[in-house]
């Protein structure tokens, strides 16, 4: 069973301009209202700490590893609950340049496993909006 859950908004702003916002990893307590932080070294094939606060749930920690790193365009890593087959996310940012000074920031992740069944998506869509929204806002402020 898959659930996958996929947001998006454009951002007046390069991709490299968002890029560098969604990667100043420190800088996520002062505006990330759903990834509280990001811990380790991100880059392909590690393992990094991350927790993450769902609209009106309590904060989770995952160990995710890093999947893609491809700078101005891509950022993947893939999360499991206890161990692999139980409850799988593949969390991705994708950044599209459009070619007129403008980004569309696609934020998604895709979910598998045995407890996917009983994941309601309802609360991390809302996290992932308000994610966006707060990028968005920084990477314009930026600008």
């Amino acid at each position: 069973m898959l659930k996958e859950i996929k947001t998006q908004i454009l951002i007046n702003a390069s991709p490299n301009k968002v890029w560098f916002a969604l990667t100043n990893f420190e800088q996520y307590p002062d505006w990330n209202p759903f990834i509280l932080y990001v811990k380790g070294d991100v880059k392909e094939g590690k393992r990094i700490k991350i927790s993450v606060k769902p609209s009106g749930a309590k904060a989770m920690t995952f160990k995710p590893i890093v999947l893609k790193v491809e700078p101005a365009k891509e950022l993947r890593w893939l999360g499991s609950l206890i161990f692999k087959g139980l409850f799988d996310g593949e969390h991705r940012f994708e950044l599209i340049d459009n070619n007129d000074g403008t980004t569309t920031f696609i934020h998604s992740e895709r979910f598998s496993g045995i407890f996917v069944k009983q994941f309601k998506t309802d609360s991390t869509k809302i996290g992932f909006e308000l994610m966006n929204n707060r990028l968005k806002e920084l990477a314009e402020a930026s600008e």
